[in-house]
């Protein structure tokens, strides 16, 4: 908003308006609640608000039109303000990452899994098929044991357990990195992803390159 505000501010509005019109609810967030952040046209676009405490009186009515922000305890009180402008004082709870990590674990037995592949279809290699990492070592293109043998000494090496990592080291698409990790945690390589989607690497460093 700073550097290309007219932009962003369009593009935000863009997002809002078809937001509505899918049946999507779009999250809007900002640690700096002034005019030139949190514009006219962007709060037309959200008139569902919330404020944590602020810093002045200045800071409340930037966000929702009035005082009273600014008194607020912190730890969770916050002012909500739904969209016909009335305001609400409610508080929201703590929610640690393990509580987090437990509901997750739940909705995960619930049923498997659908994903859109084209979301996360591979990108085309080169017309080889083959696939380099920056060290310039390839691999095979079906994805085969060089390429896992090439992903796990970069685990080791570099001790960065990630798909989207071996995504990038292996210049190869979402798909194979994932099938990737996935092996390396049957194997025993690596533990599983946690909430933010690290994990912990199980084996020793490697020495030297490969």
């Amino acid at each position: 908003m700073m550097v290309a505000g007219k932009d962003i501010e369009g593009a935000v509005q863009r997002l809002a308006q078809m937001a509505r019109a899918a049946g999507l609810h779009v999250i809007l967030a900002t640690q700096r609640p002034s005019v030139d952040v949190i514009t006219g046209t962007i709060k037309a676009n959200f008139p569902t608000r919330i404020s944590f405490q602020v810093t002045s009186k200045i800071d409340s009515r930037t966000i929702l039109g009035e005082m009273g922000a600014e008194q607020l305890l912190g730890q969770g009180d916050m002012l909500y303000m739904a969209g016909g402008g009335r305001i609400s004082r409610v508080h929201g709870p703590f929610v640690s990452d393990e509580e987090v990590e437990k509901v997750v674990r739940h909705l995960k037995t619930q049923g498997q899994p659908e994903y859109l592949e084209a979301v996360t279809a591979e990108e085309p290699t080169d017309e080889d098929g083959a696939v380099f990492d920056s060290t310039g070592m390839g691999g095979e293109g079906g994805g085969g044991s060089d390429l896992f043998a090439q992903a796990v000494a970069i685990v080791k090496r570099d001790r960065k357990a990630s798909t989207s990592y071996i995504q990038r080291r292996l210049q190869i698409g979402y798909n194979r990195a994932a099938s990737l990790m996935e092996r390396m945690e049957l194997e025993g390589i690596v533990g599983q992803a946690n909430h933010a989607g690290k994990r912990e690497i199980l084996v020793e460093e490697e020495e030297g390159g490969f």
